[in-house]
């Protein structure tokens, strides 16, 4: 008997067996998804290439909302339900969730290399909180509670599309003045469009895909680095409101391309993330790390199911 896990995106599927003594890494197989019309044909023909494995469970994450056992990718027209899981692959259970509570459920497990802290590290006794914070395609939290019998709960949310706090605001208002109205919520300002936009907004130019204002400051040009430690103190500032409201002690993870982009300006972000006196103590205390596994996404799908 076997689990089936998936990790579905709006480019690549990623699916894999696991056993009683995990992910089998010889299983993980990776399909492009224009290359499909639809996950059915997906999940047959890995089986297929498995040998037609007996499926007890079945876990899949998708890059979109989850609700009542249902799911549409938010970038390819695939929709999913834990039904239908159920009739292709003969398992009894199955189970759908968002790609980002799959990183939650993950965090539990990450540390060392996996973890990549950057600031701090999670120390024994604390809170059994923890949150990923994605900054790449979209924004979003998702906040996880390691519970007394080792149980996990992770929570729902849509942090991208609240507000800006006055924390970031102002200084964003600063340097663009009345542009800023154009960048009004989380994910307009910190998702990969965001950075694409600041940069646009900054520079008056035609904007440009967020991974090429990274490369340019990368190449050390001037302006695309002007942007980019923008952004840096900015990301900083909005992890330290997610900090305050999450108390993540065990860790903040972030995940997502832009966010890690933030983290190679360390020094701008540490400083921006603990610059406020109001509770100083807190985000002092939280433990900043990167996820750099890339199994993390399918070991989230197996705690899940389990």
């Amino acid at each position: 008997m076997a689990i089936l896990l998936a990790d579905v995106g709006g480019t690549n599927a990623r699916l894999a067996l696991a056993d009683t003594q995990g992910i089998r890494a010889d299983s993980i197989t990776r399909f492009r998804g224009d290359d499909h019309p639809d996950f059915d044909q997906v999940v047959q023909l890995f089986l297929q290439q498995q040998g037609s494995p007996q499926i007890e469970a079945v876990c899949v994450d998708v890059a979109g909302p989850v609700a009542h056992g249902k799911a549409r990718l938010t970038n390819r027209d695939w929709s999913f339900s834990e039904t239908r899981l159920i009739d292709l692959t003969g398992a009894t259970r199955a189970r759908l969730i968002n790609d980002l509570i799959a990183l939650g459920y993950a965090t539990p497990a990450l540390s060392g290399e996996a973890a990549g802290f950057l600031l701090g590290t999670p120390q024994p006794g604390g809170n059994g909180q923890r949150l990923v914070v994605n900054a790449g395609t979209g924004f979003n939290v998702c906040a996880v509670k390691v519970l007394p019998d080792g149980g996990i709960a992770c929570l729902e949310a849509e942090e991208g599309h609240t507000r800006l706090p006055v924390s970031v605001e102002r200084p964003l208002r600063e340097v663009l003045g009345a542009k800023a109205d154009t960048l009004d919520s989380v994910e307009e300002l910190f998702a990969g469009r965001g950075l694409s936009n600041l940069h646009a907004l900054r520079t008056d130019t035609k904007p440009v895909r967020a991974e090429d204002v990274v490369a340019a400051a990368d190449a050390r040009q001037p302006q695309a680095m002007a942007t980019c430690d923008l952004y840096a103190r900015l990301f900083g500032l909005i992890c330290r409101e997610l900090a305050l409201r999450f108390m993540p002690m065990e860790g903040m993870f972030l995940a997502g391309s832009v966010a890690r982009s933030a983290t190679q300006r360390l020094d701008i972000f540490a400083e921006a993330f603990r610059s406020d006196p109001l509770m100083a103590q807190i985000p002092q205390a939280v433990p900043i790390g990167v996820i750099r596994d890339d199994m993390a996404a399918l070991e989230g799908c197996l705690a899940a199911i389990r």
